[in-house]
C-alpha cells in the first residue's frame, strides 16, 4: 500500500472541506485505487502552520474542525516551523502540493509563485485557483514534468465537474472548435433574482447572505471571474495564451429592472454568456450578458447553476451541466485529481 503525503497551501473552505473529504473517503482510495493519502501539512496566513511529517492527527483536525471556535493549527504541529511561505514548501514532508489559496485575475500571484516554488523542488502540483492556470499552464506543466511530475486543476473551471480531465481521458483525438457557456454561478443566480423583482443591490445582498458572493463582488458581477475561466478554457484547450484582459468582460451592472421586463414579454431570459473559440480562422472570445430564448439550453440553468458545451469535429453538441455547487463540489475535483496522480505514480 502507497502512503501519499499531501501539504495544503491555503486553509479556507475548500481546504477544510477537503480534508473533510479525504478522511471521509480514506478506505474507499486505498480499497479502490491501492494508496493511503496522508497530509503531512498545513500553512494558511490566518490560522497559522502545522507540520508532522508522521501524518497530522486526523481526529484533533476534524474536532478543531467541528468547534466554533477561531482554527489555530499550530496545536497541531511537531515541527517548531518558523518560516515564510516559500520556506514551507521547501521544508514540508510531502510529495504533492495543494494550493487553493484566493485568486488573483490581474496576475495569478502569489499562487503562481507558490506553485512555481513547488514545482522546482519536484513536487506534484494541484489547484483550485484560476489564476495560475491562466498565467503559468505551460510554465508549470513543463517545469513539472521535469521532475516527472503532474500539474493538475480540474477544480479551477465549474468547481469538480470534470471539465480538463475529458481531454486527457474520454475525448482524446477529438478536436475541439469552441465552447460557450454560463460558467459564473454567482451572477447566473443576481439575473434570476432580477427577474423575480429584485434590483441587482437587493440580489448581492441576497448572494452574500449564502455565502456565494464576496463582500467585493465586482469581480462577478463585472464579468471578470467568468473572463479568466474563459482564459482558462482557451489557454488549456484550445491551445491559446490570453489573459482576463484580453476576453474584456462585460458585466450585468448595465441589465436594469426594464430590460429584465422586456426579456420576460418576449419569452426570454438575460444570461452572461461566455464564449471561445475560431469563426472565420481568427480565435474569438467574450463574455458579456445576452437575451436568451427557450430553444437554448441556456434558458433553463438557473440558480447556482454552471453549463458549457463543447463543439467539436465529431460531437458537435456536448454539453455538461452542474446544479447548485458547493465547496464539497470543489474538494472533489481536487479529489479526482489526487487518484489521477497516485494512478500516474502506479503505472
Amino acid at each position: 500500500m502507497k502512503t501519499i503525503d499531501l501539504a495544503l497551501l491555503g486553509f479556507g473552505n475548500v481546504g477544510k472541506t477537503f480534508a473533510r473529504l479525504l478522511i471521509e473517503k480514506k478506505e474507499e482510495l486505498q480499497r479502490d485505487f491501492n494508496f493511503l493519502p496522508r497530509i503531512t501539512a498545513i500553512a494558511t496566513q490566518s490560522h497559522g502552520v502545522c507540520i508532522n511529517s508522521d501524518g497530522i492527527d486526523e481526529q484533533a483536525l476534524l474536532s478543531m474542525l467541528d468547534k466554533d471556535d477561531p482554527i489555530d493549527l499550530s496545536f497541531l504541529d511537531n515541527s517548531g516551523f518558523s518560516g515564510d511561505t516559500y520556506e514551507f514548501i521547501r521544508q514540508v514532508p510531502a510529495q504533492l502540493l495543494f494550493e487553493t489559496t484566493p485568486v488573483n485575475p490581474r496576475s495569478g500571484l502569489p499562487a503562481l509563485d507558490y506553485l512555481r516554488a513547488g514545482a522546482k523542488r519536484g513536487l506534484h502540483l494541484v489547484t483550485a485557483n484560476k489564476g495560475p492556470v491562466v498565467y503559468g499552464y505551460r510554465e508549470l506543466t513543463e517545469l513539472t514534468g521535469q521532475h516527472g511530475r503532474l500539474f493538475r486543476f480540474e477544480s479551477a473551471v465549474m468547481d469538480g465537474a470534470p471539465i480538463f480531465s475529458l481531454f486527457r481521458g474520454p475525448l482524446a483525438g477529438a478536436q475541439l472548435h469552441g465552447f460557450y457557456g454560463i460558467l459564473n454561478s454567482c451572477t447566473n443566480l443576481l439575473l434570476d433574482r432580477m427577474r423575480n423583482g429584485e434590483t441587482l443591490e437587493e440580489a448581492i445582498v441576497f448572494g452574500a447572505s449564502i455565502g456565494i458572493t464576496e463582500t467585493d463582488p465586482s469581480n462577478d458581477v463585472d464579468g471578470w471571474d467568468a473572463a479568466i475561466k474563459v482564459a482558462a478554457l482557451s489557454n488549456v484547450l484550445l491551445g491559446q495564451n490570453l489573459t482576463p484582459m484580453d476576453v474584456r468582460p462585460t458585466g450585468i451592472r448595465g441589465i436594469t429592472p426594464q430590460m429584465i421586463a422586456l426579456a420576460e414579454a418576449q419569452g426570454k431570459r438575460w444570461k452572461l454568456v461566455c464564449q471561445g473559440g475560431w469563426k472565420d480562422n481568427v480565435f474569438q472570445v467574450s463574455v458579456k450578458p445576452e437575451m436568451i430564448g427557450s430553444d437554448s439550453p441556456l434558458y433553463t440553468v438557473d440558480g447556482t447553476s454552471s453549463y458549457v458545451s463543447f463543439e467539436l469535429d465529431v460531437l458537435p453538441g456536448l454539453g455538461i451541466l452542474e446544479s447548485n455547487p458547493s465547496p464539497k463540489t470543489t474538494a472533489f475535483g481536487l479529489l479526482s485529481d489526487l487518484i489521477d496522480i497516485a494512478k500516474s505514480e502506479s503505472r
